[in-house]
């Protein structure tokens, strides 16, 4: 048993798995065999959902241990019998899962976890944590990119979510298809490449915007973006370019009618003979918003508090259900919250053109006759608690949701709530 385990976190979860976990060694089910499925009932009015999370919970699970630390803390509450259970634990049992940046829509398997009920069970928390909220940015942050287009987005939420969820919130718009974060841990910890300007305080903290625009380009050239709305935008723009000339990277406006002063702005710099010089907004944007100015002069946009918190939809509603126990299936037989018995695995089906036309859900063993351009979709991402294979990059997951996303029928990218892009079959 490690003495002591700091980056532990197997404190990272909700006291009733412990519950569980005692009173299941204390009538001998603790051993029993079974399967955890994750899954979502429904996307909520979207079209299609990203996986988005996974190396990160592959990560989380294999430091899922408890040390000193941790089992002192869980003395008031455990006997004795259930500490020595926890002190040995390592998840040892199996997890297959939807690869990084795959689809996923209603009753898709999207991870599911093999082992006895003691070591899957105490999983389930954090299994949730991760996937639900990465899943939920990431998806947001693909609508963002559908509705961008070719023009870049920077992820720069930071301010408007908790210090630790905004670094796995900037990877997974990267994931999603934005091209930079303001966030300079998500920056270090994951390679993704990183940007800033400055704020309308520096403006103020100078006697003259003339003087704030000075400041900034003497200490990092032209190659910067200048903050023009602090005081009067055209006289900003004016400003900027008398300062740091036609060579300036860009101007960014964070206020007001940005489809209107994008195009007064672009008049002005044309004017003033800056034709390069691209124009940034930012201010509350959405998928919705961003859409509304693909017409308009914008060369790229910034997205902070929406793209953090999934854009209205801040977790994935995904579940995380036992289907099997001992190979036999089992399911939650209540109403309003069904689930479906036994094992599961998928596979989704397209046209000769690639265009994906259903999910296909099947219990494993029984899986259908493959067609010719069927794709089976879960991957094994541990046997005995091991990883399979190499981990797949970040870049990875990026070029799989852009793959993901050409395959969807047209009708799949509209942002307007309707039914899943692709129906899901249950075999």
């Amino acid at each position: 048993m490690p003495l002591c385990t700091p980056n532990s976190t197997a404190l990272l979860t909700d006291q009733y798995e412990l519950t569980m976990l005692a009173s299941a060694l204390a009538d001998g089910s603790a051993s029993r065999r079974c399967t955890f499925e994750v899954f979502t009932r429904g996307l909520r009015g979207r079209r299609y959902g990203i996986v988005a999370g996974v190396p990160r919970l592959l990560d989380a699970v294999a430091r899922f241990q408890f040390g000193d630390e941790q089992l002192a803390f869980l003395h008031r509450m455990l006997d004795a019998r259930t500490l020595d259970w926890l002190a040995g634990y390592r998840f040892r049992g199996d997890i297959d899962g939807y690869p990084e940046g795959e689809l996923y829509f209603p009753g898709s398997p999207v991870l599911t976890v093999t082992g006895s009920f003691a070591e899957a069970v105490m999983l389930e928390t954090l299994v949730l944590s991760v996937l639900n909220h990465d899943s939920a940015v990431a998806s947001a942050a693909a609508r963002m990119a559908s509705a961008a287009g070719q023009r870049p987005l920077v992820e720069m939420g930071s301010r408007r979510t908790h210090e630790e969820a905004a670094v796995a919130a900037a990877r997974a718009a990267y994931l999603g298809g934005f091209s930079a974060t303001s966030n300079l841990a998500a920056g270090q910890r994951y390679a993704i490449p990183t940007t800033g300007t400055a704020a309308h305080a520096f403006s103020l903290l100078h006697d003259s915007e003339a003087d704030a625009f000075t400041a900034q380009v003497g200490a990092l050239g032209a190659d910067t973006t200048l903050l023009v709305d602090t005081y009067d935008i055209t006289q900003g723009i004016a400003t900027a370019i008398e300062v740091a000339g036609a060579g300036l990277q860009s101007i960014r406006i964070d206020s007001g009618d940005l489809g209107e002063l994008a195009r007064q702005a672009r008049e002005q710099l044309d004017r003033l003979g800056a034709p390069d010089v691209q124009i940034v907004v930012s201010g509350d944007l959405d998928e919705y918003s961003i859409a509304a100015l693909r017409a308009e002069p914008v060369d790229s946009y910034g997205v902070g508090t929406s793209v953090v918190t999934g854009s209205g939809l801040p977790t994935a509603g995904m579940v995380y259900k036992l289907v099997e126990v001992d190979g036999q299936p089992v399911a939650k037989r209540s109403t309003a919250k069904v689930s479906r018995g036994g094992a599961k695995s998928a596979l989704r089906r397209y046209k000769p053109s690639g265009t994906a036309v259903e999910e296909v859900v099947f219990l494993r063993g029984k899986q259908p006759e493959l067609e010719a351009h069927d794709r089976v979709l879960p991957v094994p991402l541990l046997r005995d608690g091991q990883p399979v294979g190499s981990p797949p990059t970040l870049q990875d997951g990026r070029e799989r949701v852009t793959a993901a996303l050409t395959s969807l029928p047209w009708d799949g990218l509209r942002l307007s709530p309707g039914e899943p892009a692709v129906p899901t079959v249950f075999l």
